[in-house]
């Protein structure tokens, strides 16, 4: 069953809960149970998602997402916020993205399906909480393919030249307003090249994103060995140039690089067992791409000073020119850039697709992005999201969209975390298949002991808020802007056309006829079988009938 796809049926309080009252407020704070989001997972309209990724696809699928951002791309915007010490930059980063990978892992096990935190949200939280963090989401996702995909252009030139002696014109290799940009076609190119990956299937898209995630890891070790032997030690002087207040700045923008290690909980509906891998897949990446970050920050601020590295969108390849004096090794890396960032788009641009998917599923985006083919291919889900990002990144300069990103993404997280604790109250004997350490101890107080509460989770969504406040004005402006454009859309058309709203009108006739049908059905089916009961009753007792007619051959 797995297998096919096929998901469980709903049926008695899931298939009609909840029906929230008719009050303003309660209308917003509505919320889908948990049995009920599992019992509709993989269900779209028209077909169903296909259950056909393992505990290492998906661990790859996170891996993918995650690594390749930071170092390829977004190194050469922070490390002159921070200096050599945008090592630690990487470590305070990854210190934020570990807290809120526990409580990710948490939810991921227990409410296993394709909206990730908007889902939690959902069921913890109420649909108005649901719908700004899936608008948050759409920023973290949609957003971050079109900055990966500006990166991907700079990497490309250097592959170009070093091979064929040529480079793209610049009025077509950036985006307007940046050395004489007009179009970044590199970047449209590269995200439509991965909506073609993605509209032959997730198991293909896997496979293909495992091979180019073992090609970027190569590719990284590769770096590493070589720059190695350019590392001079008066590039680490002074360690931290701008201050404390520089590394969390470049730490906030350097969390974009992290965004992707919750890519595997967006595959819970295509996930073989997702209540035991995605819990695994998520933890595991992460701690293998906080090990390469910082692995080759360190190496790279050792091999070139800092301030050499303003401006440049492609600093990995410009430091194995320089270490080596040949451009063999800078053409290499270069090559396994493009694949790196390829992956990237590649599996962020799946995750943003499934957020969609159930956003759509539940009524809060148009009915066209939870429609799915034969093959469990949201088509028509894919080709929007493709094209939208392909234009963002087109049109739109790298550093803005990586802090805007970052924000999203900060807020989405924070959420998470919260949505931990709620469902540690609300439902505290639900089953978990992982837990975040530390919240079943007991610790004493006064003359008994109280359970100590999800700490963990706490300090993941206060570090998420401090991290949000290192972002500059414009940033926050942008967010506001995006957070009210969120806000219209939510009541101009999701708070009326969710499912839960439609439930609770009445629409909610079209489920008791439903259910009604489905009792009369099941009637006849279940008279037939009363009928032929007895006529089963009736073999076995002809058969022995007819054995005790037969002669005895005994003596």
């Amino acid at each position: 069953m797995l297998d096919k796809g096929a998901s469980p049926a709903l049926t008695g309080d899931a298939r009609r809960a909840p029906l929230p009252t008719a009050g303003f407020g309660s209308r917003l704070m509505r919320r889908k149970p948990v049995e009920r989001l599992v019992a509709e997972g993989g269900q779209g309209e028209g077909g169903s998602l296909r259950r056909s990724l393992g505990m290492w696809q998906l661990t790859m699928i996170s891996i993918g997402a995650t690594l390749g951002t930071g170092i390829f791309v977004v190194l050469g915007e922070a490390v002159p916020k921070a200096g050599p010490a945008v090592v630690i930059s990487f470590v305070i980063a990854g210190l934020t993205a570990l807290f809120s990978a526990l409580s990710y892992a948490e939810l991921a096990g227990t409410i296993p399906v394709s909206g990730s935190s908007y889902s939690y949200a959902y069921a913890t939280m109420g649909e108005v909480v649901a719908w700004v963090c899936g608008w948050c989401l759409i920023l973290e996702y949609g957003v971050s393919v079109a900055a990966v995909a500006v990166g991907w252009g700079q990497y490309l030139n250097e592959l170009l030249q070093g091979t064929l002696g040529v480079t793209i014109p610049t009025w077509m290799a950036n985006p307007p307003g940046v050395d004489g940009g007009v179009f970044n076609l590199p970047a449209l190119l590269v995200v439509l090249l991965c909506m073609a990956f993605l509209l032959g299937g997730a198991k293909e898209s896997a496979r293909a994103n495992a091979i180019m995630v073992g090609v970027k890891i190569v590719a990284l070790l590769l770096f590493c060995a070589v720059a190695f032997t350019g590392i001079r030690a008066g590039n680490y002087a002074p360690f931290m140039p701008l201050g404390l207040g520089g590394v969390s700045a470049a730490g906030a923008s350097l969390f974009f690089s992290y965004i992707g290690f919750d890519a595997a909980s967006t595959a819970g509906e295509e996930a073989k067992d997702p209540k035991k891998d995605l819990p695994k897949a998520i933890m595991l990446s992460l701690l293998i791409v906080t090990a390469l970050y910082v692995l080759v920050a360190a190496v790279a601020v050792g091999a070139l000073p800092w301030k050499k590295f303003e401006g440049s969108e492609a600093a990995l390849a410009g430091i194995m020119k320089d270490v080596t004096g040949q451009s063999f090794w800078a053409v290499l890396l270069a090559a396994g850039a493009v694949i790196a960032i390829a992956s990237v788009v590649l599996t962020v641009l799946y995750g943003q697709t499934r957020i969609l998917f159930a956003m759509s599923r539940d009524g809060l985006v148009p009915k066209s992005f939870a429609k799915v083919n034969k093959k469990g291919v949201p088509v028509a889900n894919t080709v929007i999201v493709s094209l939208f990002c392909g234009v963002l990144a087109a049109a739109v300069p790298l550093g803005q969209l990586a802090d805007a990103t970052s924000i999203g993404t900060l807020f989405a997280f924070a959420l998470v975390n919260i949505a931990v604790i709620v469902l540690r109250f609300t439902r505290p004997t639900m089953k978990r298949s992982f837990r975040v350490p530390l919240s079943g101890v007991r610790v004493p107080f006064g003359d008994t002991t109280v359970p100590l509460a999800p700490v963990f989770p706490a300090i993941g969504c206060a570090l998420c808020v401090y991290m949000m406040t290192s972002l500059d004005v414009v940033t926050w402006e942008v967010f506001g802007g995006w957070m009210v454009i969120g806000l219209v859309l939510y009541f101009a058309y999701g708070m009326r056309s969710s499912r839960l709203a439609r439930e609770a009108r009445g629409e909610l006739v079209a489920a008791v006829t439903e259910v009604a049908q489905e009792a009369s059905e099941a009637a006849p089916k279940a008279a037939a079988k009363t009928a032929q009961a007895p006529a089963k009753a009736a073999k076995p007792t002809a058969k022995r009938s007819a054995k005790s007619r037969k002669p005895s051959n005994r003596k």
